[in-house]
C-alpha cells in the first residue's frame, strides 16, 4: 500500500509538458488564443461579435472621412458664394478672375477634356516653369472648342499649374454672356500691345494664326493648316523676349465635320460662317453636340527668340522666315499623330 503512495515520473512529465504548452500558447500570440476560444462552442458567438463591431467600425470611420470631405466641399463653395456676394475677389486690368476660372468655369470644362474627348498631352514640360512664353497652335473644329481644351491641358498638366491666357478673336467680345465668360476666363483681344504687355508680365498666351480660316475650313481640307497671317505673333514674342511653343492639336477637325457653308446665311447674321454638317441643322439642337473623338495635344520644342537684337522685331524677312519655320514644325507633327492614330474615336 505504500508503494500506491509514492508519485510516478509521468505525473511530472505531465505538469511539464503542460507548462511547454502554456509557454507556446503565450509565445503564439492572440491569433492563437482567438483559435481556441472560437474553436469553444461558447465563445464563438463572442469572437464573431467581436469581428463585426471591427467591420463597422471601420464603416463608421469611411463613413465619417466621406462626410468630413462633403462638409469641407459645402464649406468651401459657401466661402466662395460669401466672396462672389460681397466682392471680395481680384480680377486684373484684362478682367481676368482666377478664382472663378479655377472652381467653376475649369470644373465645368474637365469632364469634356478628360472622359468626352479623352485628352492625351505630350511634350508639356516644353512649356517653361516661370515666365512668359506664347503657345502657338493649330485651329479647327468649326466651333473653338480646341482653345478651351488647350487651356484645360496647360492648366492641369503642367508641374506648376500654370494658366493659359488666349488671344480671341474680335466676334467673341461681341457676343452677349459668351464676352463675359470669355473675359473671366482670362481670354483677350488679339492684338499685339495686350499679348506684349501678358508676356512682359510673365504670363503663358496662346495664339492661333489661322483664325477663322482653320475652324471654318471644309471638311476636305482637315489637318491643312492655313496661313499664318503677316507674323504679328512673331513680332510680338521678340519684343517681349520670350520663347515660341508650337503647338499641333489631332482629333478637334472630326467634331463638326463641316461638308458645306451656306454663306448667304452667314452674311445675314453677320458671322464668318454658316456651318452645314452631318447633323447640323437637320437635328436642331441635336446637331451641336460634337462627336466624341479622340485628341491629341503636343507641345514641340521651344523656338527661342532672346537672341534677336530689338530691331529683329521690325525685319520683315526675320518675321517670315519664323513664321513660316513655327508653321511648318506645326504641320510636320500633325502629319506625324496622324500616322501614329489607330481611330478617330479611339
Amino acid at each position: 500500500m505504500a508503494d500506491a503512495k509514492v508519485i510516478p515520473f509521468d505525473d511530472d512529465r505531465s505538469r511539464s509538458g503542460g507548462a511547454q504548452r502554456s509557454a507556446r500558447r503565450r509565445a503564439a500570440g492572440p491569433a492563437v488564443g482567438t483559435a481556441a476560444l472560437s474553436a469553444l462552442p461558447g465563445q464563438q458567438d463572442a469572437v464573431q461579435a467581436q469581428e463585426a463591431v471591427r467591420g463597422v467600425g471601420g464603416v463608421q470611420a469611411h463613413e465619417g472621412a466621406r462626410r468630413g470631405g462633403w462638409d469641407r466641399r459645402i464649406a468651401g463653395g459657401l466661402a466662395f458664394l460669401r466672396r462672389r456676394v460681397t466682392g471680395e475677389y481680384e480680377v486684373d486690368e484684362f478682367g481676368y478672375d482666377k478664382e472663378l476660372t479655377d472652381q467653376v468655369l475649369m470644373s465645368v470644362l474637365r469632364p469634356m477634356y478628360e472622359k468626352y474627348f479623352r485628352v492625351e498631352v505630350k511634350g508639356i514640360e516644353n512649356i517653361p516653369s516661370d515666365g512668359g512664353a506664347l503657345i502657338v497652335a493649330n485651329h479647327s473644329g468649326t466651333l473653338p472648342l480646341d482653345g478651351l481644351m488647350l487651356q484645360v491641358a496647360v492648366h492641369d498638366t503642367h508641374p506648376a499649374g500654370r494658366h493659359l491666357r488666349l488671344l480671341a478673336a474680335d466676334l467673341v467680345f461681341m457676343m452677349p454672356v459668351v464676352n463675359e465668360l470669355a473675359r473671366k476666363a482670362g481670354h483677350t483681344l488679339a492684338c499685339a500691345e495686350d499679348a506684349e504687355r501678358l508676356l512682359r508680365q510673365g504670363e503663358v498666351v496662346g495664339v492661333m494664326p489661322e483664325g477663322f480660316k482653320g475652324i471654318g475650313k471644309p471638311f476636305g481640307d482637315r489637318y491643312k493648316l492655313q496661313r499664318f497671317g503677316r507674323g504679328g505673333f512673331v513680332s510680338t514674342a521678340l519684343r517681349a523676349g520670350v520663347p515660341i511653343v508650337p503647338c499641333s492639336i489631332v482629333g478637334a477637325e472630326e467634331i463638326y465635320p463641316m461638308i458645306g457653308n451656306a454663306k448667304t446665311l452667314a452674311r445675314v447674321l453677320g458671322i464668318p460662317y454658316f456651318p452645314i454638317t452631318p447633323t447640323f441643322p437637320w437635328l436642331g439642337p441635336l446637331g451641336a453636340v460634337p462627336l466624341p473623338t479622340k485628341w491629341t495635344i503636343q507641345f514641340g520644342e521651344p523656338i527661342s527668340t532672346d537672341g534677336y537684337p530689338v530691331e529683329a522685331a521690325e525685319d520683315p524677312m526675320l518675321m517670315f522666315n519664323l513664321t513660316d519655320q513655327v508653321r511648318e514644325q506645326i504641320q510636320h507633327t500633325l502629319y506625324k499623330l496622324l500616322v501614329q492614330r489607330r481611330s478617330v474615336f479611339l
